[in-house]
C-alpha cells in the first residue's frame, strides 16, 4: 500500500470514528436517511406553510412554530425527487444549521419519521465517488444497518452558504 493509501485510509477511519453516534431516520421516496441526533431540535406533524415568493421551489415558505418563524425546505425537491402529496405520516423535523454567522432553525420535510438508531463508526463507509461533477460534501457517509443502506446527511451542507443567505 502506497503512502497516499494509508494516509487516505487513515483519514477516512478517523472521519468514520467522528461520525458514530445516534441517528434520527427517516424516509425519502423509499430511501432511508439519517441526520446526527445533536442537530435535530424536534419532529413536527405538517403545519400550514405560508409560501415565500421569489424563492426556490424546494423552498416551501415559512411557518410559525410557538412565536418563531422558521424556513421549511422540502428535501424531496431539494434532492430532485418528484414531488408527492404530503399524508398524515409526512412530518417537519427542525434541525438546527450552521449560519454564516449563528445556527438557524430550519424545517425539513419527510416522508415519514423513522426511528433514533445507534451507528458505530464499524458500520459506516465513506460515500462512494461519483466523479467530480457531483457534489457530495452533503453526504456524512454510508451506514450498514439491518433495514439496509442509511444516507448520513451532514445537514450543514445541504443547503448552501447562499441558500442560507436568501432565507
Amino acid at each position: 500500500m502506497s503512502e497516499a493509501e494509508t494516509a487516505q485510509k487513515s483519514y477516512m477511519q478517523i472521519a468514520t470514528t467522528e461520525n458514530d453516534g445516534k441517528y434520527l431516520t427517516f424516509q425519502l421516496a423509499e430511501e432511508g436517511y439519517g441526520i446526527g441526533i445533536l442537530k435535530v431540535r424536534e419532529i413536527i406533524g405538517m403545519l400550514p406553510v405560508t409560501p415565500v415568493p421569489q424563492t426556490p421551489s424546494f423552498l416551501k415558505g415559512v411557518i410559525n412554530l410557538r412565536g418563531q418563524v422558521i424556513p421549511v425546505v422540502d428535501l424531496r425537491l431539494k434532492f430532485g425527487l418528484p414531488e408527492e402529496e404530503y399524508t398524515e405520516r409526512t412530518s417537519i423535523i427542525v434541525v438546527e444549521v450552521k449560519g454564516l454567522a449563528n445556527n438557524i432553525p430550519i424545517g425539513i420535510v419527510v416522508d415519514t419519521v423513522s426511528e433514533v438508531i445507534n451507528i458505530q463508526a464499524h458500520e459506516i463507509e465513506p460515500a462512494p465517488a461519483f466523479g467530480s461533477t457531483i457534489d457530495i460534501n452533503f453526504i456524512l457517509g454510508m451506514a450498514k444497518t439491518n433495514d439496509g443502506v442509511k444516507i448520513l446527511l451532514n445537514i450543514d451542507y445541504v443547503l448552501s452558504a447562499e441558500e442560507l443567505g436568501a432565507m
